[in-house]
């Protein structure tokens, strides 16, 4: 292992690669003075449009932000139903009751950690007006059948893209695929800024002005208000920054998929089945950016505190699942509903993933899981 300790996510490195870019372009904002709605963001909005090939990106102030925005524009209120997965942060389904509607829960699949399309259809009611998918953990889930079932019932689609940008499936881009794509720039994420910040993309204009009217207090011309809306504007400074990073983004996803596969490819040589350790999964079609790279451990909780005990960072995505949490009681779900989200919440640990992982860091990580199995740690 290098002698500095390991981090989780690098950021420091990256800022120390792009520093004369991310100064340059702060230093501009700090000359012209525009703080808010300044040119940097538009010019953003551009590169992310041309991007990810969609015609609107509307910049705002979070990951969370966008969902919302992304809601109130299709008009989900008090007496609706949106579907999305008990296995996601909070946020995902938070931002349905902060406009009045109703969680609804469908479990996910097991080798994915994406919705299960297969009890997808089950879940919708008359009341349904949107499906809210993840694309967890850097891929996303079968949008070709949940845009069909979505157009059967004449529902809309919201893809939670905040793990999966710079992903592609069968050659599109996240946050292209459905009526409303949302991503996240908080720093952890693929591609992230040094505070909060997010993103909706769209091809529908009408969806597209609604939502920039949203985000600024509910219009785009000062004094003139159709829509109850909010301050969900991204700051420029912010923006900044993320232009400054944008030209190395894509040679940063390259990283994360070699760095991904270097993982996958070691730890299924060198682990024994004994261990009950399984690697991620990335489906045909897919590509995946690994916003973690995330492992599946029959003794999980046994396996990271050894891990950490040798000096290496881990985490869990997520311990407790969204219908576990005391906030969302009232939809009346138990234990035992979600099998398959329930078992990934205990069994599931992230390990060290950014673009800037070195090759002697993922070998003292690889090792030191290959000696949790050889100590005994994980047996029964």
């Amino acid at each position: 292992m290098s002698d500095a300790k390991m981090p989780f996510v690098d950021l420091k490195r990256q800022y120390a690669i792009l520093k004369q870019q991310i100064k340059a372009r702060i230093d501009t904002v700090l000359e012209h003075g525009q703080y808010i709605m300044g040119p940097e963001v538009k010019e953003l909005e551009l590169k992310l449009a041309d991007y990810v090939g969609v015609k609107h990106v509307i910049t705002v102030a979070s990951g969370t932000v966008s969902l919302e925005i992304a809601l109130r524009a299709l008009g989900v209120g008090p007496g609706d139903e949106v579907i999305t997965v008990p296995f996601t942060w909070i946020s995902t389904a938070e931002v349905i009751c902060q406009v009045g509607a109703r969680p609804v829960f469908v479990d996910i699949d097991s080798n994915t950690y994406n919705i299960n399309v297969d009890l997808l259809e089950a879940a919708i009611t008359p009341r349904t007006k949107a499906i809210i998918p993840v694309s967890l953990f850097g891929q996303m889930p079968d949008y070709q059948r949940i845009n069909a079932i979505a157009a059967k019932f004449d529902l809309s689609v919201i893809e939670d893209g905040a793990q999966s940008f710079g992903a592609t499936q069968h050659g599109r881009r996240s946050c292209s695929v459905t009526t409303i794509g949302s991503t996240s720039f908080f720093p952890a994420k693929p591609f992230g800024c040094y505070g909060d910040g997010g993103a909706l993309f769209t091809n529908d204009d009408q969806l597209a002005d609604k939502m920039r009217a949203i985000r600024t207090h509910g219009g785009q011309q000062r004094h003139h208000h159709p829509y109850i809306g909010m301050n969900g504007r991204l700051d420029t400074i912010q923006a900044a920054i993320l232009l400054a990073k944008f030209d190395r983004f894509e040679w940063e996803v390259q990283q994360r998929q070699e760095i991904g596969a270097r993982y996958t490819t070691r730890l299924s040589t060198l682990l024994s089945p004994q261990a009950g350790i399984t690697s991620p999964y990335v489906a045909e079609g897919n590509t995946c950016v690994y916003a973690q790279y995330t492992i599946r451990a029959r003794h999980r909780d046994i396996l990271a505190t050894f891990l950490k005990e040798q000096g290496v960072p881990v985490s869990v995505y997520y311990p407790r699942c969204l219908h576990e949490q005391p906030a969302f009681a009232f939809c009346g779900y138990e234990w035992g509903m979600f099998p398959e989200s329930e078992k990934a919440s205990r069994e599931v640990l992230s390990l060290p993933m950014h673009p800037y992982l070195a090759e002697i860091d993922q070998d003292s990580i690889i090792s030191a899981i290959q000696a949790a199995d050889y100590t005994n740690v994980m047996t029964e």
